[in-house]
């Protein structure tokens, strides 16, 4: 299937596209589900608004950006004000509930199926949820996780403790010199475990995690397999959004389904077999 060709979205009204997904959740042998951005921000982890100005009024007042995203790219002048930001951006995207139950309502819908989930999150709210680990591909790294800057080894180290201490001890947007985080075998500073660049740590956990989903693919090649994508966008799409199109245009029992609250679509080639539902995930899973 050519990922060129013209793309259409659904024609059936959202009644009947729930209705759809609601059979095809019940029937099908095996469920992937692909979780972007999207997913978390329908379960309240938004990046701008409120929630920014709640956290990150004293930084915005400062240094003039106005969301998380962009104050994770931000030049800071030292790693003291580096890490006072990144410990509070942690801190309520990782260690702090989700304001929604979507993602709990999500297990609800196929804990009793076969299925594993994809996600290029970084949030770790799958497993908040209850998720099974072994059940999860976090393809993109994770915000409890640190790395050498130069990746001089492929190890990552858990940051809650320190992102605990960073956050209890700074002040005027700085955190003490003495909690700044050095590779413990190179001495060089820490980063965060975020696909960026090709200094990324794929450690043994992600491998793992990769080799889990691969064999779930195989096992279901043939079988009555839905793809749900859900809040996934188009800036990576060659991890979840294209790999689904082509694994359901392979398998003629596959089905693709599309949930996103800007436009959902899919290839004409696979339409026959998609429910594209353009809405707020909250408000589908809701439904379903």
């Amino acid at each position: 299937m050519s990922l060129k060709t013209w793309t259409m979205t659904s024609t059936e009204s959202f009644s009947d596209n729930i209705k759809r997904l609601k059979e095809e959740l019940q029937t099908a042998d095996a469920v992937v589900i692909g979780a972007g951005a999207g997913l978390s921000a329908a379960a309240g982890l938004t990046y701008s608004g409120e929630r920014f100005q709640k956290y990150f009024a004293d930084f915005e007042a400062k240094y003039g950006f106005h969301d998380m995203y962009s104050g994770g790219f931000y030049p800071f002048e030292s790693p003291e004000v580096y890490w006072a930001y990144w410990s509070r951006h942690i801190f309520v995207n990782r260690y702090t509930d989700a304001p929604t139950d979507v993602y709990a309502r999500l297990l609800d819908l196929v804990k009793r199926k076969e299925y594993f989930v994809i996600t290029t999150n970084v949030d770790h709210q799958f497993q908040k949820a209850e998720f099974p680990k072994n059940r999860l591909f976090y393809t993109q790294g994770d915000y409890g996780l640190w790395q050498c800057e130069k990746a001089c080894h492929q190890k990552t180290y858990d940051n809650e403790k320190a992102v605990r201490q960073m956050l209890a001890q700074q002040k005027d947007m700085k955190i003490p010199t003495e909690l700044i985080p050095k590779c413990p075998v190179c001495g060089a500073p820490m980063t965060m475990n975020l696909r960026c660049d090709d200094t990324f740590v794929q450690d043994a956990g992600w491998y793992a995690a990769a080799n889990r989903y691969t064999e779930f693919l195989q096992r279901h090649s043939n079988s009555h397999i839905l793809f749900l994508e859900l809040g996934v966008g188009m800036n990576t799409p060659v991890i979840i959004k294209y790999p689904f199109w082509q694994m359901t245009s392979q398998n003629p029992d596959a089905v693709y389904a599309c949930v996103n609250l800007e436009r959902a679509y899919c290839p004409t080639e696979i339409a026959a077999r998609a429910i594209c539902i353009t809405g707020n995930i909250q408000t589908v899973l809701g439904n379903l």
